[in-house]
């Protein structure tokens, strides 16, 4: 038992059901399905979660009748094929004393992907649109929303026959059963609308159908947002009336509901769907005052989910009684660890969560398997864990002490070769240093804490202040050489007078010079978070600024979630003009010139009185000789790229150099 944690790892049960410790990986897509099934993969995800302490694990959604496909890669239970695969990752799971419960889905309009490229289609309980996806949904016929209440009873006991422990409806962020309730979305007339019992009867009969097919010795829980936080949707005064009507429900003289799940958020526009998965610009723990409400008005569990990132804000947020169960999944996407770590109190050992959601739900949103910038094993469990070992120690001279470096340092050292890592500044973390200086991503720099903290736990020498010259590489006499030597900063071929003041995105960061009074022109090639986190700062400071892009738009590169917010903060500052497919071509003492991109017209912006570029980065190469060692170059010295693809890589370069070598497996 945790000394640190104690609410956190005392056991609790949810009706027939005991689990070992209060954390739970909720259900999220992964992308990881096998042509809409559990495979290999996903049991591997999920099996590294249980093993590595989780209490509850929840599966992602699975689809309760055919119209509830709201992806091209969604788990479905709509027939007995799916059933050995919840077989399988129960299995894998229990194995490791953790309990695992899944999720019964149907989306409504909510749907994200039509039949091969096609616009999607979708069903609802009256045809009023949809913003996010442009989708106007087909209003249901009766027949059709008992034919779906059936479909979520036969999915749960296929499942609960499977060995699954539990099941949880998805009423959350603006689904199929909360679309029936909400009165400004539910236009109909008939027995499942106009009154608030009408309305809620489509959840109802859900609720009485499952805990009817799957009897009282399996969970049934429900999924749902506290407040959806967006245009047109439901206040929390709203959700705790219904709340309130469900936990009183009895089914043949049993609860038909054993917990409560709390999130927030809604999927229909870009304002409420930023909560699906808030980023790092959104405080830890902020949804538990939504469950602190829901606790006030049921004596069942009640779980929150909302960046509970650390063990020690779900530990604050149970003891202070504001929920009873702490849900922390990407923090067990960033460090499946997380709880073993937590409950034997080694919480330096923990690799944290910085909420960027570049390659969590950033991936899903691209159709390809979840992972992480930090981690990328996560997803990934077959190819990379367990961790392959050396035969024979040979010695490794990794250059440069940026995420690329510092990862291929840490896998090469755990694996058993003897690691020195050399870094010309005085600071390990590269580029991600700089990341950290731009608004609302500080916690940025977390990742090279918990990369240097890697590697120094794997027993890797790192040096800092050490430029790697010929004499560092005598000394050290490596076999292998790793080149991880980053990108420097590249100006464009402008037109510049001499009286224009210019100065790169990465000096302004590094030196914060003083400008002159008067508007910031701010280039930017990629449309990433340097320009747009430029201009925000400026901004923010009182400065007035135009943001000139060559993507299609502002911050088109960041997830868009994250995007979401940084633009709403863009925005209310209402000092920041937005230039969109154009690229810097002159600039003189206070104008600059930007060349469309898609035709001949030149922008003029006047008024200018220091312009920040933005531009590609140049990879940094050492030109060194290396004699008879091996050289392999990754990251933004191979190729200028993000810190995902650089940490990737120096998992995939130690991984490749051990298994030339390797004896045995064992485990990471």
């Amino acid at each position: 038992m945790s000394h640190l944690f104690p609410h956190l790892f005392a056991p609790i049960t949810l009706g027939p059901v005991t689990i070992r410790n209060r954390i739970v990986s909720s259900g999220h897509d992964t992308v990881l399905d096998d042509h809409g099934r559990i495979g290999d993969d996903l049991v591997a995800y999920h099996e590294a979660r249980a093993k590595g302490g989780c209490g509850l694990i929840v599966l992602q959604v699975s689809g309760v009748h055919e119209t509830a496909r709201y992806t091209n890669h969604v788990l479905m239970a709509t027939d007995e094929s799916s059933v050995p695969g919840y077989t399988a990752v129960a299995e894998a799971v229990h194995r490791h004393g953790a309990t695992i419960f899944a999720q019964l889905f149907h989306p409504g309009r909510e749907v994200m992907d039509g039949e091969r490229g096609m616009a999607p289609r979708a069903v609802a309980p009256s045809d009023e649109p949809q913003e996010r996806f442009k989708v106007v949904p087909e209003a249901l016929s009766t027949a059709t929303i008992k034919d779906i209440i059936a479909g979520y009873a036969a999915a749960a006991k296929r499942i609960a026959d499977s060995g699954i422990d539990g099941v949880e409806i998805v009423a959350s962020h603006g689904y199929l059963p909360i679309q029936f309730f909400n009165p400004r979305i539910n236009t109909r007339t008939d027995e499942y609308g106009g009154s608030p019992e009408n309305r809620r009867r489509f959840l109802a009969e859900v609720v009485e159908g499952v805990r009817a097919a799957v009897g009282p010795e399996v969970v049934v829980g429900l999924r749902i947002s506290g407040e959806e936080k967006t245009e047109d949707g439901l206040v929390s005064a709203e959700v705790l009336e219904l709340i309130g009507a469900l936990d009183a429900m009895e089914c043949d003289g049993v609860d038909c509901l054993d917990y409560f799940s709390i999130t927030a958020g809604d999927s229909s526009t870009l304002q409420g769907a930023v909560h699906i998965v808030p980023s790092m610009q959104v405080e830890a723990a902020y949804a538990t005052n939504l469950s602190e409400q829901v606790k006030k008005i049921t004596d069942k569990t009640v779980m929150v989910a909302g960046r509970i990132n650390q063990p020690h804000e779900a530990e604050a947020a149970i003891a202070e009684g504001r929920t009873d169960m702490a849900i922390m999944t990407r923090a067990m996407i960033c460090d499946p660890g997380i709880a073993g770590k937590a409950e034997r109190d080694a919480v330096d050992e923990i690799r944290a969560c910085i909420g960027c959601n570049q390659a969590c739900i950033g991936h899903f949103q691209l159709g390809v398997p979840i992972s992480c910038i930090q981690y990328p094993e996560s997803g990934r469990e077959l190819a990379f864990l367990p961790r392959p070992r050396v035969r024979t120690r040979r010695r490794v001279l990794v250059i440069g002490g940026g995420p690329a470096g510092l990862k291929a340092a840490a896998v090469a050292a755990e694996q058993g070769d003897e690691v020195t890592l050399c870094e010309a500044r005085p600071h390990l973390g590269g580029a991600v240093l700089l990341a950290q200086e731009l608004p609302y991503r500080s916690e940025f720099g977390g990742a090279a804490t918990n990369l240097s903290a890697e590697a120094r736990r794997a027993g890797a020498e790192l040096r800092t202040s050490t430029p790697v010259t010929q004499a560092v590489v005598d000394e050290i006499a490596a076999d292998h050489v790793i080149a991880a030597t980053g990108a420097r900063q590249r100006m464009p071929h402008l037109e510049i007078a001499d009286d224009a003041l210019v100065i790169g995105a990465r000096e302004f960061l590094e030196t914060e010079p003083v400008l002159p009074d008067g508007r910031v022109l701010v280039t930017d090639w990629k449309g990433d978070w340097i320009g747009l986190g430029i201009a925000l700062r400026l901004a923010e400071a009182r400065v007035p600024v135009t943001l000139a892009t060559a993507a299609n738009f502002a911050g088109a590169a960041i997830q868009q979630y994250t995007r979401t917010l940084l633009m709403s903060q863009a925005l209310r500052t209402g000092r920041i003009d937005f230039l969109d497919d154009v690229r810097p071509v002159g600039l003189d003492a206070d104008t600059g010139y930007l060349q469309s991109t898609l035709c001949e017209v030149v922008h003029e912006v006047e008024g200018v009185a220091a312009t920040i570029v933005s531009a590609a980065p140049q990879s940094v190469r050492p030109e060194l000789d290396f004699g008879p060692a091996s050289v392999q170059v990754i990251g933004d010295a191979l190729a200028p790229r993000t810190v995902e693809e650089a940490v990737f890589e120096g998992l995939t370069a130690a991984t490749e150099l051990a298994a030339a070598g390797a004896d045995q497996t064992v485990p990471a």
